[in-house]
């Protein structure tokens, strides 16, 4: 999909002040850096981290959903998950592709998330219990998700803002996919607007904690943000889900869980509580109801096809001998 052999891809990059200065040049002129662009290795090395963890994020993302095609409530509905699954699958497909475009390979990526080295997004280590823990999660996760997102297709690194492009139309679909459900289950019986606000108490925070940490606690957010990788901080991004969709629950009928979570006509937003920062922490670290099954499947998948890897690498090296051979002839 994109070309491979990478200058600076082997961190040998000749990284002077008129190199590094060059480059910030062409970073706040709004050009796209592109595969066989020089570039400095910090550049490089952040956006394998963070289009590793969010090819990995869809990945295991379809595990929770896929727990529940066989226990849909109607056709219509295993056919719509379905596909939606199938949907997250090709989202990180095009990201793996997009990584592997800056000198890295899916192998190596994989083998980082099973050992550890490498994080997917916490909100996927929490169970799916019910039917409508699968609207909310179209709802808020992969809302939460677009918001992120958006700002992604104008990333500077072209592979990455090509595929975030495609990858927004169908999350866009998803989040819509969600509501419907939600909507569905609170214009029905009590019991099944019950059953949509316990999801929605269940799933609300861990959504928030998705932008990831406060601004001032943010690792990598400063430096991402110059070089236009990310183009809104973790907090902005927060405040714009929160005040999205604070008024889609009350359209619903549902009372979001948070009693601080009140609009503030000076800021033209909603104050919302604290966050349970602890909470986020110990679940990326690995503490997390299903950290250990996520990582379990992963792994068992990854070791299941292997002989479809091997397979596929024996048919192409055999193409690649016959089309050598007919050449010659």
């Amino acid at each position: 999909m994109y070309a491979q052999g990478l200058i600076g891809a082997d961190g040998r990059t000749d990284e002077t002040p008129e190199f590094l200065a060059a480059f910030k040049a062409r970073i706040d002129a709004e050009e796209k850096i592109e595969p066989k662009d020089a570039m400095p290795e910090g550049y490089r090395r952040t956006l394998i981290r963070q289009i590793g963890q969010h090819a990995h994020s869809e990945i295991v993302g379809m595990l929770p959903e896929g727990n529940w095609i066989t226990r849909a409530p109607s056709l219509k509905r295993k056919a719509a998950l379905l596909a939606k699954v199938q949907d997250e699958g090709g989202h990180g497909l095009y990201l793996y592709a997009a990584a592997e475009t800056l000198g890295v390979s899916r192998e190596e990526m994989t083998e980082e998330l099973l050992d550890g080295r490498a994080k997917y997004s916490s909100i996927f280590n929490y169970p799916t219990l019910t039917w409508a823990d699968i609207g909310t999660i179209g709802w808020l996760v992969d809302g939460a998700a677009i918001m992120n997102q958006i700002p992604l297709c104008r990333c500077s690194f072209g592979p990455y803002a090509r595929a975030m492009i495609r990858v927004c139309k169908e999350e866009s679909f998803h989040q819509r996919q969600g509501y419907e459900i939600m909507l569905t289950l609170c214009r029905g019986t009590q019991a099944q607007k019950d059953m949509a606000q316990d999801a929605l108490n269940r799933w609300w925070w861990p959504s928030l904690m998705m932008f990831g940490p406060h601004d001032a606690d943010s690792t990598h957010s400063d430096q991402s943000m110059a070089w236009k990788i990310k183009r809104f901080s973790n907090d902005e991004l927060r405040q714009k889900f929160i005040d999205a969709t604070v008024p889609q629950a009350e359209f619903l009928g549902l009372t979001v869980p948070d009693p601080e979570c009140k609009w503030n006509e000076a800021k033209g937003g909603y104050d919302h509580g604290p966050i349970d920062w602890d909470e986020f922490w110990r679940v990326v670290k690995g503490g997390g109801v299903m950290n250990r099954e996520r990582i379990a499947a992963r792994k068992k998948a990854w070791d299941d096809g292997a002989w479809v890897r091997e397979a596929a690498l024996v048919h192409a090296e055999k193409r690649k001998a016959r089309k050598a051979a007919m050449a010659a002839e």
